[in-house]
């Protein structure tokens, strides 16, 4: 296989066009900022590489040879289209948000708190397109070229760059028909004792671990008549009284707030709350676009995320969060 000479050739071009233009290796270094001796250099390389001398050389003068002449234009136009490609990479990142966007959303989560927000996100940065993917597989933001994912739980990965938007919690909740026939349980304990519904995506499914205010930690091995991996389920049949169900507040915010559905054992706080993040590749070189959608999503969610809110925006369920950064959780799981 051929040996790559691309980044070299570049510097012995440039090195190249530049004696020639100035006449003078002296003259040429002084404008290019670099030391004569380097100029000579890689000048040198370039003429071995291509088995033709370019320039005359004499202790008074430098002047070009045929193939030199011929060969000069040709390098301006390409470091002309160099020039002229850096400097539209860079107005990615200096100017204004411009260009495809292509973002990685969690499924549920997704279409619930980001996707309506789209329009308007678009209404501002007129010169961005989006593509979104909604989708609970996890991701891999550089090899399928991702500008920015948006994550939930605990981000374990230390070689992307994330910045934390908005809390989440997890809780305990259940039908005010299904506690006006059941009763209220007052300790972890009496769960036991209620039909309670299972979200297997869970990390420890079957179990319910939780922590009172004094930081006794306390496990249940719930049961009950429904189990299911698709959180959509297990909502609607919290909401029609059939039991108990462990969720996170963004899933069922609007539940909450409108009383279809009310919070119970309050006074203790389930494992792995985590946190809603905006992940990035890399924070060195940031497209302008990118920084734009990180920092408007942030305000959007600032200072209380929308699902504590009570006019929160319609969107169907389908699943439980979305995507982990450590692994590929199953579909639909938290």
């Amino acid at each position: 296989m051929q040996q790559s000479h691309e980044p070299a050739a570049l510097s012995e071009m440039a090195a190249f066009a530049a004696i020639a233009e100035a006449r003078s290796f002296t003259r040429a270094a002084a404008r290019v900022g670099r030391d004569a001796t380097i100029l000579s250099r890689r000048l040198q390389s370039l003429e071995v590489r291509l088995g033709v001398r370019l320039l005359h050389r004499t202790t008074r003068s430098v002047s070009l040879t045929e193939a030199g002449a011929e060969f000069l234009p040709r390098v301006r136009a390409v470091l002309a289209s160099v020039d002229e490609a850096e400097a539209a990479a860079s107005a990615h990142a200096a100017g204004g948000p411009r260009g495809l966007l292509r973002l990685a959303l969690p499924g549920t989560f997704g279409r619930m708190w980001i996707g309506p927000l789209l329009p308007q996100f678009l209404a501002e940065f007129p010169d961005v397109r989006v593509e979104a993917e909604f989708s609970n597989r996890f991701a891999d933001l550089v090899a399928e070229n991702f500008d920015i994912a948006v994550r939930l739980g605990s981000l374990e990965d230390s070689r992307l760059v994330a910045r934390k938007v908005a809390t989440r919690r997890r809780l305990l909740c259940a039908a005010p028909s299904y506690l006006a026939r059941r009763g209220r349980p007052e300790t972890p304990q009496a769960l036991l004792q209620h039909s309670c519904l299972g979200f297997t995506g869970f990390q420890t499914f079957p179990a319910w671990e939780m922590t009172d205010r004094e930081g006794r930690r306390v496990r249940v091995e719930v049961s009950g008549p429904l189990v299911s991996d698709d959180a959509e389920v297990l909502v609607e049949a919290a909401v029609q009284g059939v039991g108990v169900m462990m969720s996170t507040d963004w899933l069922v915010g609007r539940e909450l707030a409108d009383g279809r559905l009310v919070p119970i054992l309050e006074d203790w706080t389930l494992a792995d709350e985590g946190a809603v993040y905006v992940v990035m590749p890399s924070a060195k070189g940031q497209a302008a676009k990118t920084r734009a959608f990180a920092d408007w999503i942030g305000k959007r969610f600032a200072p209380e995320p929308p699902w504590r809110r009570c006019n929160a925006p319609p969107s169907p369920l389908v699943d439980e969060e979305g995507p982990r950064l450590t692994s590929p959780p199953p579909s639909g799981t938290a």
